[in-house]
């Protein structure tokens, strides 16, 4: 069939030839990763990408007439915020397109709002407040340190450093700061949960698979350093081998607390509106309680990376993998899933 793959570019000039020499070129994004298993499972696939202007893509797309889009994009105009304006121009066009809708994109990106609705469906998550630009940080009495601040709208960990962990009002008042001068938006400020993170990816609707839990474990930590999930440590492969942080898969968890990761991922994955994938970030603490950190409607999908790894574990080839995706959104559009 003939299938989209549209993701934000930093050459929105370009065609789908110039991204074609790329992806035969090995260049490493996750688009052409997608692009090269659809190929491969025998499909008519055309690379568009969207940088600042909508009418290029629109064209493109009309000219082309896929039966369905993999919608890869994670952000509009530069911004990480507005990855959920394309779903809705995709949807407003009336094309079928993989992944979550603009609401499950946009409600997801707000922290703060992901954790109130989780807490409604009796989901444990840290406690938390929102600190917003021009208003003086006031904490409140329930939120002891210590206390990690992150922007608000940010997700792959953007923003988050050893420096996120605050220890005192002070030291809070100048993270919130920095977020707001930096981010141009508002900080959330979180309970710091100690324990083992973990990341649980999820595929389908209706019915859905959990495929085998993921987790981050870290080197011994120095002096005055943090066990959480920095954008260095997600990111940067030297400091990653430095500080020898691994993505491992997760090793000795009963069969109850297993269980219960299901029936919470499974629950969040449907209270925030998720389509098709994603991936839910916990925290599992000494006493085997479960914590949501964030919801993910559009995680990272590249090959040999942990959400291509745990489907390639529970079964998948990659390139079944990224069709089940393909065919979940197909079967959803049709309004079986």
């Amino acid at each position: 069939m003939k299938i989209a793959v549209v993701f934000d570019t930093l050459h929105p000039e370009w065609e789908d030839a110039d991204y074609k020499k790329e992806m035969e070129a090995k260049v490493e994004e996750a688009e052409y990763d997608v692009a090269r298993a659809l190929l491969e499972n025998g499909h008519d696939v055309r690379l568009l990408g969207v940088q600042e202007h909508l009418p290029p893509l629109l064209d493109r797309l009309g000219s082309f007439g896929p039966k369905v889009v993999f919608n890869g994009c994670e952000g509009f105009r530069g911004h990480a915020r507005h990855e959920y304006a394309v779903a809705g121009v995709l949807e407003m066009h009336g094309y079928r397109y993989t992944g979550s809708s603009p609401t499950a994109l946009l409600v997801a990106r707000n922290k703060s709002l992901t954790k109130k609705i989780l807490a409604y469906h009796g989901i444990r998550v840290p406690a938390f407040a929102e600190c917003h630009p021009g208003e003086k940080p006031v904490r409140p009495s329930e939120l002891r340190f210590p206390l990690i601040v992150k922007p608000l709208l940010e997700d792959a960990s953007v923003g988050i450093a050893q420096a996120s962990v605050v220890e005192d009002d002070a030291s809070l008042a100048e993270r919130v700061k920095f977020v707001h001068e930096k981010f141009s938006q508002a900080a959330i400020v979180e309970e710091l949960i100690e324990g083992r993170e973990l990341y649980v990816g999820l595929i389908g609707n209706a019915a859905l698979d959990v495929l085998p839990i993921v987790e981050m474990t870290f080197g011994e930590a120095e002096t005055g350093e943090h066990r959480i999930a920095t954008y260095k440590a997600k990111w940067d492969e030297e400091y990653r081998k430095r500080k020898r942080i691994r993505n491992v898969f997760a090793k000795g968890l009963s069969d109850e607390v297993t269980a219960k990761i299901t029936e919470i991922c499974t629950t969040a994955f449907h209270a925030l509106w998720l389509q098709d994938y994603g991936r839910i970030d916990l925290r599992l603490t000494h006493d085997e309680e479960v914590y949501v950190l964030e919801v993910n409607p559009n995680p990272f999908i590249a090959y040999e990376h942990e959400m291509a790894n745990a489907a390639e574990k529970a079964g998948m080839s990659y390139q079944q993998f990224v069709q089940r995706i393909v065919d979940e959104a197909l079967k959803r559009d049709h309004g079986t899933a």
